[in-house]
């Protein structure tokens, strides 16, 4: 914390410090870029990964709460900035320092208002392009008359605004992201190999793709807003309906974060149910990628085969949580019930079944030359970039960078099992499988540790009828299947949160699409796609 203090205050000494972590440092306006970028650059500091981007209206003031981590030392900090003007706030951009903040200050953009000077594209990311207002401001007015709602089609608009600052003066600039010469098809957003309602306008010349922009918002259902409205336990079902394949761990992380601000300790038991149920959910949707980026490459009978198998992980969560898809089983303080009866022995003959099938996929698929042809080489992502790009999870994983939560932070009882982090080193498609494929390995050999010993005792504490939050900021993140999934809260100690944020994993890697796709082919993009595993709902919260 020293040397981040000394690299603050040295270029902004009116910077203000918390006296406790999460170490938060509020940093003035005309500032911030620089202290941003010593922060990164320093080689002490290097704080190279942007974990998590908050836009927030505090009242008489808008700003955002920035979680930098270093991969290096894995030490984090939050930085906060904030501007007094609510008529036309300005903040200035990082996408020039961390690549993941392109379209996270489009999101907050979209929803604060706020505009980012030097970012070079300041278009609506979910929102229609005639939407009035600002959603998740305090003072939004959300009433039929000022946006009613429109069933013709949303004009496309190809001109992109920026706005840059030349002798202390702020002018808007625009460029054209499509020119009239340039051939423009639509991929989605009713396509199968979009996986959800996405829209990619892809400009292409021949076969060969120029550009992706990525139009997202088709199914945004305003969770966040949401949650301001409600109680902490009535938040809880809406982590289920975000990357619905991570549902389990989504709701863990949301409920770590509650306990760690009420100061509760759940019981050893409960920590050893979590951690099983959060490797079955992987299991569950590491089945899926499998089948449907086969199927998506032309292998049908793979298809078959994962979703086969995946059924017998969605009967045993069945049978223990209610659910198969929503898993409305993780609660304040534990879980929801206690397992069922039959689950250790099912869960000890899935342990047996699953590996001579992951032979039998191999066979199927992973060897398979044409396989090979289509995913070898395709959709490179360098370690650097997919830092720069907050793409965490086995797909960052394929790229040589070591961001496994469980890992780093371990959570649950992943600190008493041993498993082996994987990962490659060539970042293309096919590494991007084979993690995931290797990674369903591995919660075998986690639920293998853990299903002879889960201790005796609750499987829930009891918590307050109505549940308060002290006041301050809390923050607690997961490895979901897809990457890290986060939770920030701001609690102004009332029974429902001032602003709740939900650091989606897959909104990093929609963004960078448009990367690992121009040079390449068609065919190609859906691919890179598949091997990216993004959930839509995950990225229109």
């Amino acid at each position: 914390m020293n040397k981040i203090k000394d690299i603050v205050s040295r270029i902004a000494p009116e910077a203000v410090f918390s006296e406790s972590a999460p170490w938060t440092v509020t940093v003035p306006t005309a500032q911030f870029h620089a202290v941003a970028q010593a922060l990164r650059d320093d080689p002490q500091t290097q704080f190279d990964f942007l974990l998590c981007m908050t836009g927030m209206d505090w009242g008489e003031t808008l700003g955002v709460v920035y979680h930098l981590r270093s991969t290096a030392s894995g030490c984090e900090v939050v930085l906060r900035i904030e501007t007094a003007d609510r008529e036309n706030p300005q903040l200035p951009s990082v996408s020039d320092l961390w690549e993941t903040a392109n379209l996270n200050e489009r999101e907050v953009f979209d929803f604060f208002g706020i505009r980012f000077i030097g970012h070079p594209d300041m278009r609506r990311l979910f929102l229609r392009n005639d939407w009035v207002g600002y959603p998740l401001r305090k003072d939004y007015d959300a009433s039929a008359e000022v946006n009613p709602v429109r069933m013709e089609n949303e004009e496309t608009v190809d001109v992109t605004p920026s706005y840059e600052e030349h002798d202390g003066k702020v002018e808007q600039e625009e460029r054209v992201l499509f020119d009239d010469q340039e051939y423009v098809v639509n991929i989605g957003p009713q396509h199968p190999a979009t996986h959800g309602v996405l829209r990619f306008r892809t400009s292409i010349e021949g076969e060969t793709i120029k550009k992706v922009d990525v139009h997202c918002g088709y199914i945004h259902r305003g969770i966040e807003k949401m949650c301001e409205g409600l109680s902490y336990p009535q938040t809880l079902a809406l982590t289920d309906r975000l990357d619905y394949l991570s549902a389990h761990q989504n709701r863990h992380a949301l409920c770590m974060c509650i306990e760690k601000a009420l100061g509760i300790e759940v019981p050893e038991r409960v920590q050893y149910i979590r951690t099983i149920m959060d490797e079955l959910n992987r299991l569950s949707s590491h089945l899926l990628f499998w089948s449907t980026l086969c199927m998506d490459l032309g292998a049908l009978t793979a298809f078959f085969y994962g979703f086969r198998d995946r059924e017998k992980v969605l009967d045993m969560m069945e049978e223990t949580t209610g659910g198969r898809l929503i898993q409305n089983y993780n609660v304040i303080g534990g879980v929801m019930a206690d397992i069922h009866p039959n689950l250790v022995q099912r869960i000890k003959e899935f342990i047996h079944y699953l590996p001579p099938m992951l032979r039998e996929y191999d066979e199927v698929f992973t060897g398979n030359v044409i396989a090979r042809q289509r995913m070898q080489g395709i959709g490179v992502l360098s370690k650097e970039t997919a830092i720069s790009y907050g793409v965490t999870g086995p797909s960052g994983r394929a790229s040589g960078w070591s961001c496994d939560v469980r890992k780093l932070k371990p959570y649950g009882v992943y600190d008493k099992v041993e498993f082996d982090e994987v990962l490659r080193t060539g970042g293309d498609t096919y590494d991007r499988y084979l993690v995931r494929v290797e990674e369903i390995r591995q919660s075998l050999r986690i639920l293998e540790q853990l299903v002879d010993n889960i201790p005796a005792g609750d499987y829930c504490v009891k918590t307050k009828p109505i549940i308060r939050l002290p006041e301050g900021n809390y923050f607690s993140s997961v490895e979901a299947s897809r990457g890290e999934f986060g939770v920030y809260i701001e609690s102004r100690g009332d029974k429902m949160p001032y602003r709740m944020k939900f650091r989606s994993p897959g909104l990093p890697l929609v963004s960078v699409v448009d990367t690992l796709a121009s040079g390449s082919k068609i065919a190609d993009l859906i691919a890179i796609g598949g091997s990216l595993d993004y959930v839509v709902p995950d990225i229109d919260r």
